[in-house]
């Protein structure tokens, strides 16, 4: 898509070129990921690929060793890898989320306690996982107290990349804390003894995500491990700080999925172009796509603001719902503009299609993000619509 509307606007400075580092891998990656998805394996085999290109510590600050990228142009990087493979951009955006809030915290808030880890990204390339909507604001598995720490029992689903990762930051909620229910975090090393994957990931769509279980059995987090604490089942600022940066990033995914379908079904129909309906179908698609590029550039402008609260959950979580809603119309529509040659696996659009929806399920989802920005219209407490 060459549209300008469809470029995130990016700073113009020397250093990491993201946009070339994806051009040169992108072939590869979209030669594996239908293998991938057919035989639902994961794309372990593209890390080494994201490794030496750079994209791994892309999001480090320079002066702590990588490329220096803030959310602009991370979710442009994202956008252009899920044209080649949405599996890869999509496991790479749980990663790169998880540095883009650190590296955020440090660059804004003077958090000098992340740099460790920043520089560990940096220097040794390490993966960080997020289990996804399992660790949202209600928190879930159990921490009971020991001495010295805590000890971990906990099932986390949808980890993307599991098998890749090195640290799986979490978290986990207190048992009978006298102050009710609490949710502590921490980075589980997946080498750890009690930390496994279990082999779980047999999707619909996203196959190539390596999305499993990691099951947690007796993990030891020592009190000194703990980043922070929080009372569970409300809205803490770290939170803020997460939504407000890391879901422009996750819908940079779903974007560029739905600009390669209308890419290739403009090209699968130019048959089809003085057909009145396949005009129709054609605009319809251009139009769903372009609110789709439209409420993302939103997502992206509101996380520059770089002053996460409830007001910027609010509109980025106004722009996830619109994007979704419009990525996912502007495949349906891709499909129905090829016809039956899209329901074929070898034309990729059904591939698409199935991974579009995705989209769906991260939060806030569709119910819950429609109460929250209704209670914020009328000026009501949001600290426990989640």
């Amino acid at each position: 898509m060459t549209s300008a509307l469809a470029e995130v606007k990016q700073t113009e400075k020397p250093g990491f070129d993201a946009t070339e580092a994806v051009r040169q891998i992108s072939g590869i990656l979209s030669e594996r990921a239908a293998q991938s998805d057919e035989n639902d394996i994961f794309v372990a085999e593209n890390y080494p690929l994201l490794k030496e290109a750079g994209l791994v510590d892309a999001g480090v600050p320079e002066e702590l060793g990588g490329g220096g990228l803030e959310v602009a142009e991370l979710a442009d990087m994202l956008r252009r890898m899920a044209h080649a493979c949405s599996s890869t951009a999509l496991a790479l955006s749980m990663h790169t989320h998880q540095v883009a809030v650190p590296a955020w915290r440090w660059r804004y808030q003077n958090v000098t306690a992340v740099e460790p880890l920043l520089k560990r990204i940096a220097s040794e390339k390490i993966i960080i996982l997020s289990s996804g909507g399992s660790d949202w604001i209600p928190g879930s598995g159990r921490a009971k107290k020991v001495e010295g720490g805590y000890q971990i029992s906990a099932r986390k689903t949808f980890t993307s990349g599991a098998l890749a990762g090195d640290i799986l930051m979490t978290g986990a909620i207190v048992e009978d804390d006298e102050n009710g229910p609490t949710v502590i975090h921490f980075g589980a090393p997946m080498k750890a003894a009690g930390v496994r994957v279990e082999d779980t990931w047999y999707a619909m769509g996203m196959r190539g995500t390596g999305s499993h279980d990691v099951i947690m059995d007796g993990l030891f987090i020592a009190d000194g491990a703990v980043v922070f604490s929080r009372k569970g089942g409300e809205w803490h600022p770290v939170f803020q700080i997460i939504s407000t940066i890391a879901f422009p990033l996750i819908y940079a995914v779903y974007l560029g999925i739905a600009e390669r379908a209308r890419d290739l079904a403009i090209e699968m129909a130019q048959g089809k172009s003085s057909s009145p309906v396949a005009l129709d179908l054609a605009g319809r698609m251009e139009t769903a796509l372009r609110a789709a590029q439209l409420a993302h550039r939103w997502m992206v402008e509101t996380a520059e603001l770089n002053n996460p609260s409830a007001a910027t959950v609010n509109e980025v979580m106004i722009g996830r719902s619109l994007v979704a809603k419009n990525a996912i119309r502007t495949v349906e529509l891709a499909l129905e503009l090829v016809g039956g040659a899209g329901f074929y696996r070898r034309n990729v659009i059904e591939r698409l299609f199935r991974d579009v929806q995705g989209a769906r399920f991260h939060p806030l989802q569709a119910g819950p993000q429609a109460r929250y920005a209704g209670a914020m219209a009328f000026g009501q407490d949001v600290s426990r619509i989640f």
